[in-house]
């Protein structure tokens, strides 16, 4: 009867032979059922795997999914969902300002400077400004038309910013979202029709208001001409 050592698979300078001849052939591993067969590669397969584990990043798992497209979104209420929404830069920032100042002829500002990357930092930063533009420009107006007159102090009218935010910041949030339901419910009864997300007309519109700054300013001016 044969003993338990002359079971056991044993290693023939044969199959060494053949793999040294042909580094190419293809080798099973008997000792563990579990192991799946491996390709023996040469060099050049070596060079090209290292390289593609470069490209994607074996440590940086974030990298990867971003390469690959599959980078999950962050849920609604965290943090990190609204912090895509400023990731521009100042570049960025100023473009989208040039171009609401100066639109280009035939072009589409959405397309142009929008749709790869809408943003909500320049919006709320340009209403902010705005609101405070307008309460500063309102009363120094109130001052310089009534400086001189008899018995007047002047009194700062500190409920124009409460006005001005709450006017401006309601046209940049109300009138997009009105727009945006529109505009889906025409895609629903229109096909083929071109449509823009919410925060794309929100950033449009923001931008836009860029314009009533410096115009703001112009009611400091005390001449009915000019500020009207």
């Amino acid at each position: 009867m044969a003993s338990a050592d002359d079971l056991q698979f044993q290693e023939f300078d044969d199959a060494t032979n053949l793999l040294a001849a042909n580094p190419d052939a293809t080798t099973i591993s008997i000792t563990d059922p579990n192991d799946k067969p491996k390709n023996q590669r040469g060099p050049s397969a070596v060079v090209g795997r290292d390289e593609d584990e470069d490209l994607l990043g074996n440590e940086d798992s974030d990298k990867a999914e971003l390469l690959a497209g599959q980078k999950k979104s962050a849920p609604f209420w965290t943090f990190e969902y609204y912090q895509t929404f400023f990731d521009v830069d100042t570049f960025q920032v100023l473009d989208r300002i040039k171009g609401s100042l100066l639109p280009l002829p035939g072009k589409n500002f959405v397309r142009l400077y929008i749709r790869s990357n809408p943003d909500l930092y320049g919006p709320f930063w340009i209403c902010a400004t705005l609101v405070f533009a307008i309460a500063i420009s309102g009363n120094l107006a109130n001052f310089l038309t009534h400086r001189g007159q008899h018995g007047y102090r002047y009194v700062p009218e500190f409920h124009k910013v409460s006005i001005a935010a709450t006017a401006i910041y309601t046209y940049a949030w109300l009138i997009p979202l009105g727009l945006w339901g529109f505009l889906m419910w025409r895609n629903n009864k229109v096909m083929n029709i071109v449509c823009y997300s919410f925060l794309e007309i929100v950033c449009v519109y923001g931008y836009s208001l860029f314009i009533y700054i410096p115009t703001a300013m112009l009611w400091i001016i005390p001449s009915e001409i000019v500020r009207w």
